[in-house]
């Protein structure tokens, strides 16, 4: 009974035990409950808030940069990048095994179509190894944990990305290969998206587009709390422009920022997107696709042929201020030229002779000249203010004025605007001011300069200065100032504003379009225009000029060149920077370019002006000057010979009748000794000597545009190399 009595005992014992733990636990439960509920009840509804009603901000997608026809300068491309997760959660090893062989074969067929040579073996071979983890990188990984004692049964791969930068309609055929297609959750398949900022026409106006930069940018913005809205301040990885347009229209382009804020739905939360983002402005610019092709390729051969350090050509339109073509190159380490550096025609540089003309227009708008024919004592040399003499490259006893721009004497140039300006040189520079001459021009390009012209008081070295002033030293001006300035010239003194950029678009509609403006209506009168575009026709076209070079029949050229040493560290040094600044045609000026080359091994004319003379004839052969040398007005006299190129076989009848031509001259080819062995092509064309040449087992170069005007052997040093190979000139018959 004793025995009995003692179980229960030990019974109860262990019951009230049991009993009085299961109270605490649920005492302590009611606590927490209480605390939680009550208590603690600000602190996680702050939480709850944090993580519920939270606002994010969501990327926008970054607006594209267009040429003047619509053709893509720049624009944002999104890229996929699949790969599949080995340790996803719900990753069915044993679907993976049944589909890898159909897996492999699909993903060999797609390699192959890229470009990649992998074969169904080799993919097997590779997949595998990511599965199991046996390769290279994640045996390693196995090695390291084994001798620091932990656990390696999960040790494999995270992920294995299958391909790089592929395309929506690339990945969306990837996913739909065999286990890829099935339940994400099984199969581990996914992909990240990377964007990247493109130029489909290469270095085409490169620097004027300008670059990107990934930044971490410091975002303030509202987001909720439980005591209502409060700003919050987040770091988010932005691309943002850091030259040219890109920087210039950056808040334009980038767009804004969109908002997501986090839902608690049934069983899951989800991110809600409260406000869409807003993609940037599409920006298109003046640029002319042909045009900037036809200006970079010459002023890279000019560059390359005359060993230049860099040079910058900008070409506009002279009615609309429009740029069609702006370029800029830089020697890099190689020697070679890119278009990576920097945008020369926005900086300031001494000038040299160019900036004649734009004090022969201040000399003749401020009557300093009354008749352009009036004589002016020159001689050789001109000691003033007891400086060292001012002398000229050509020197003549006396000229009239009109000759001091197509002679460029610095001697003339000096003593016409000692005329207006001895007594306050610093007049000069107020007088440029009231045209204009210094405000920004505004075109969008980063790096931008105004001109540069000291203050000058009344001493006898301000006089001095002036001198020097006058005919482009001791001043900075940009080639983008002096191209406006020379336009203006063009365009009956009516001073336009450069401007590359057209019109705003969004959505493939057009918000806004950037107007004409002036940076004055008239710089100065029309007949004083037309007096300094008489002078600038003399330079090429005068018994003086010192650009007579750039003659042609075909496109007749007015424009002025400059010479100036370069300074470096206080001294000017023994290079010079080649500039000519000019427009065409010049009866009826479509277009203004100027060209700046430094350190090229010839004068300003050979090198700067020959860049606008062959960019102006590949214009005018490709019909943007309007009238080509094969055009007809309508009512163009019909008994007019019809000037026709040599062919390869002789037979024109059949297209010339076709076409009402009855009266034709054939261009003969000039009268040539041919080597020994090579056929005559002269006279034909591109396509036609080609072929014949090819025929008969020659490779053939070619340089310039139109008929064959010369062939000759390539000859090297070993002419053996070379015996085949011969290079044909092309151009016009005269």
């Amino acid at each position: 009974m004793a025995k009995k009595k003692k179980n229960k005992y030990h019974i109860l014992s262990r019951y009230n035990i049991v009993l009085t733990i299961f109270v605490l636990v649920a005492l302590a439960i009611v606590f927490c409950l209480v605390r939680t509920t009550w208590v603690q009840a600000p602190k996680w509804n702050e939480k709850a808030d944090r993580i519920l009603l939270r606002t994010k901000l969501t990327q926008p997608h970054r607006g594209q940069i267009l040429a003047d026809n619509g053709a893509v300068l720049a624009a944002t491309v999104e890229y996929y990048n699949p790969y599949i997760d080995w340790q996803a959660e719900g990753f069915s090893s044993k679907k993976f095994k049944e589909g890898l062989n159909d897996l492999c074969d699909s993903l060999a067929v797609f390699s192959k179509e890229h470009g990649d040579k992998r074969t169904a073996k080799e993919w097997r071979q590779i997949l595998m190894e990511k599965f199991c983890g046996i390769d290279e990188r994640t045996m390693a990984i196995k090695e390291y944990r084994l001798k620091h004692g932990k656990d390696t049964t999960g040790c494999r791969h995270r992920y294995h990305i299958l391909f790089k930068k592929l395309s929506r309609h690339e990945y969306l055929r990837i996913a739909s290969f065999p286990f890829l297609k099935g339940k994400k959750a099984q199969t581990g398949f996914t992909y990240t998206i990377s964007s990247q900022r493109v130029k489909p026409f290469g270095k085409t106006a490169s620097l004027s587009i300008g670059q990107l930069h990934m930044d971490s940018v410091a975002r303030t913005y509202e987001t909720m709390s439980d005591s209502g809205k409060v700003l919050v301040t987040d770091t988010f990885a932005e691309l943002h422009g850091i030259t040219g347009l890109e920087r210039a229209l950056d808040p334009l382009l980038f767009g804004t920022h969109g908002k997501t804020k986090t839902e608690q739905l049934t069983g899951r939360i989800v991110n809600w997107e409260t406000e869409v983002a807003q993609s940037g402005y599409d920006i298109m610019t003046t640029i002319n696709i042909d045009i900037q092709d036809i200006l970079e390729e010459e002023l890279t051969k000019m560059c390359d042929e005359c060993d230049a350090d860099w040079g910058t050509a900008i070409l506009m339109e002279v009615k609309t201020g429009k740029i069609k073509a702006i370029t800029s190159l830089n020697r890099n380490k190689s020697k070679d030229f890119t278009e990576h550096g920097l945008m020369h025609a926005a900086l300031g540089y001494e000038p040299g002779s160019v900036m004649k003309v734009i004090s022969m227009t201040l000399a003749l708008e401020k009557g300093l000249v009354k008749n352009v024919n009036e004589i002016i004592s020159t001689g050789h040399s001109f000691a003033y203010g007891h400086s060292r003499p001012i002398t000229d490259a050509h020197g003549y006893s006396s000229m009239p004025v009109h000759q001091i721009i197509e002679s460029s004497s610095n001697i003339g140039m000096a003593k016409v605007i000692l005329r207006g300006y001895e007594k306050e040189p610093d007049k000069y520079r107020q007088d440029l001011e009231a045209m204009g001459f210094f405000e920004p021009l505004k075109t969008g390009i980063a790096w931008e300069r105004t001109p540069r012209i000291a203050k000058l008081g009344n001493k006898n070295w301000d006089r001095v200065a002036l001198t020097r002033m006058c005919y482009g030293y001791s001043t900075e001006i940009p080639p983008l100032c002096t191209l406006a300035f020379y336009n203006a010239i063009a365009n009956d003194g009516k001073y336009i504003r450069p401007r590359l950029i057209d019109r705003f678009m969004h959505d493939g509609i057009v918000d806004s379009i950037v107007p004409e403006t002036y940076i004055r209506d008239q710089v100065c009168s029309p007949e004083n225009a037309a007096k300094v575009r008489s002078m600038l026709r003399d330079v090429v076209w005068g018994k003086y000029g010192t650009a007579q070079a750039l003659k042609d029949s075909d496109v007749e050229i007015a424009g002025k060149t400059g010479t100036c040493y370069v300074l470096k560290d206080g001294k000017y040094t023994n290079k010079k920077r080649l500039a000519f600044c000019g427009f065409f045609p010049y009866e009826n000026p479509k277009y203004t370019c100027m060209v700046l080359i430094s350190g090229a091994n010839r004068g300003a004319a050979r090198s700067s002006g020959f860049v606008l003379k062959n960019t102006a004839l590949r214009m005018y052969a490709r019909g943007l000057l309007g009238k080509n040398s094969d055009y007809n007005e309508k009512n163009s006299n019909p008994q007019k010979t019809a000037h026709v190129f040599r062919s390869a076989n002789g037979n024109k009848s059949k297209a010339l009748s076709d076409l009402g031509i009855n009266n034709t001259h054939t261009v003969a080819p000039q009268a040539v000794k041919i080597d020994s062995g090579m056929p005559n092509v002269m006279g034909l064309t591109a396509r036609d000597a080609i072929s014949i040449l090819e025929n008969k087992g020659f490779s053939v170069k070619l340089n310039g545009t139109g008929v064959v005007v010369k062939q000759q052997f390539a000859h090297s040093d070993n002419d053996n190399n070379n015996k085949k190979e011969i290079i044909l000139t092309l151009g016009l018959y005269k």
